[in-house]
């Protein structure tokens, strides 16, 4: 960043309030009879309902509509290990997202103590903090946690408790660009199970979009990844055992080698790797995602004028950005509103499919898109989602009224269907209708 953006965002987070977030109640507290209703005595009685069936914490908590967003600040952003302190920031910027978004109340919960000798994440520690978190919490969104620690700690947490454990930085990312790559390989005529892939960057979140494309199609004898040592070859003894699941006999040991004939790759790793000339040796009009953030893998212009079909990025001042804000917010919404115990695969698939879907669907007259003042570079250009699928518009945009709504419905669908729901919903239409109007109520009582 410049030294006058620094300066800008370091009076963004510490003006006229330090920080980005803050509670206020949802009950009146301005009579001493409020104050018997909202302390002693009369919360002796939910209190009391909540002992006899626990189940009831549902209906006398905000437990139901709070996520905490949980970080050790050993992978921030691409800032690396930080530490917890220095992680808060985005944890709290996260939280404004949930609520921004889909009107869920989100708390920034930043951990210590959870470290080895070596100041990496101790998983065993992690997970014991976390798990006792359940009684307060509807779900839990993990956040920047070491690779390969963060899939052992997800792993277990899923299956310890009765909530939902979702670590955005796997399946985030994975979810956003399944959904890009859906469209863009329908642009040019190819089948996911008939693409082969190169993904550069073996850490939590090349490992797992590689096995959520899997999910929906693709074949692993398709992939082949390189992490900072080169290809992941079969000949390795380095290789973790997410590593080794897609471990490859190729004489292929480069990026560069990996490249050739490559239908799709994709990038979770350093600046500049990816050159033209490597474009050019990969299949007809390949698809090209670069995500290392702030510069990608290969600037898009670079690579289009190279031959490539559709690019996306992780920025926002280019086309096609893979956001997770297209995912987390509406997921979880669907994920709170039928109290799943879980995001499973299923629910993972809906919400790919769903921002999929969304890319190419007319605007109805009862939906607007996000005001101009929020994406002006789009407004002076005509895009917008719902125009014809094209290959600078793969995926919604952030600001798309429509997404929170229709990706909270196709969830909670999903968990119902594939049984991890508590409740049920008896009219999806009418469902996506109100977190469409729950978001705008919240938005217009906050401005």
């Amino acid at each position: 960043m410049s030294d006058e953006l620094d300066r800008i965002a370091l009076d963004y987070h510490m003006l006229p309030t330090p920080g980005k977030i803050s509670m206020r109640p949802t009950k009146p507290c301005k009579r001493g009879y409020d104050l018997s209703l909202a302390y002693t005595p009369g919360v002796a009685a939910p209190c009391l309902a909540i002992k006899d069936d626990i189940s009831r914490v549902w209906d006398y908590t905000s437990k139901g509509n709070m996520v905490a967003v949980v970080s050790d600040g050993t992978a921030v952003l691409g800032l690396g290990n930080i530490g917890p302190e220095a992680g808060l920031p985005v944890m709290e910027g996260k939280s404004v997202l949930f609520k921004h978004f889909a009107d869920i109340d989100a708390i920034g919960i930043c951990l210590s103590k959870v470290f080895d000798d070596r100041g990496r994440t101790d998983p065993a520690r992690l997970i014991s903090v976390v798990e006792s978190l359940e009684p307060s919490f509807g779900g839990i969104n993990l956040e920047d946690i070491g690779s390969p620690a963060c899939f052992e700690v997800e792993k277990t947490l899923k299956r310890r408790m009765g909530i939902p454990v979702f670590h955005d930085d796997q399946h985030g990312t994975a979810i956003i660009s399944y959904a890009a790559i859906r469209n863009a390989l329908k642009l040019i005529g190819k089948r996911i199970e008939d693409c082969r892939f190169v993904v550069s960057g073996a850490g939590a979140a090349g490992i797992s979009c590689c096995e959520f494309y899997i999910k929906a199609g693709a074949r692993r004898e398709n992939f082949i990844l390189c992490d900072s040592h080169g290809v992941i070859h079969s000949e390795r003894k380095d290789l973790n055992p997410q590593k080794r699941a897609f471990a490859v006999e190729t004489p292929a040991r480069t990026l560069a080698d990996a490249v050739r004939g490559a239908d799709i790759f994709l990038g979770f790793s350093v600046p500049g790797c990816l050159t033209a000339d490597m474009v050019r040796t990969m299949a007809d009009g390949p698809v090209i995602f670069p995500m290392a953030n702030p510069v990608p893998e290969i600037f898009p212009e670079i690579a289009l004028a190279a031959g490539a079909s559709v690019v996306g990025t992780g920025r926002s001042d280019f086309p096609n950005q893979i956001n997770n804000v297209l995912g987390f917010p509406g997921i979880f919404r669907g994920a709170l509103d039928v109290r799943a115990s879980d995001i499973n695969d299923e629910m993972k698939l809906a919400a790919g499919n769903a921002l999929a879907d969304l890319a190419e669907e007319p605007l109805s007259p009862e939906v607007r898109e996000g005001p101009a003042e929020a994406r002006p570079d789009d407004a002076q250009q005509g895009r917008r989602s719902g125009d014809r699928l094209r290959a600078d518009m793969v995926i919604p945009k952030p600001f798309d009224d429509r997404v929170v709504p229709r990706v909270a419905r196709k969830v909670a669908e999903a968990a119902i269907a594939s049984g991890v729901a508590q409740r049920t919903i008896s009219d999806f239409d009418v469902y996506e209708k109100s977190v469409r109007e729950r978001i705008r109520e919240s938005r217009a009582g906050r401005n």
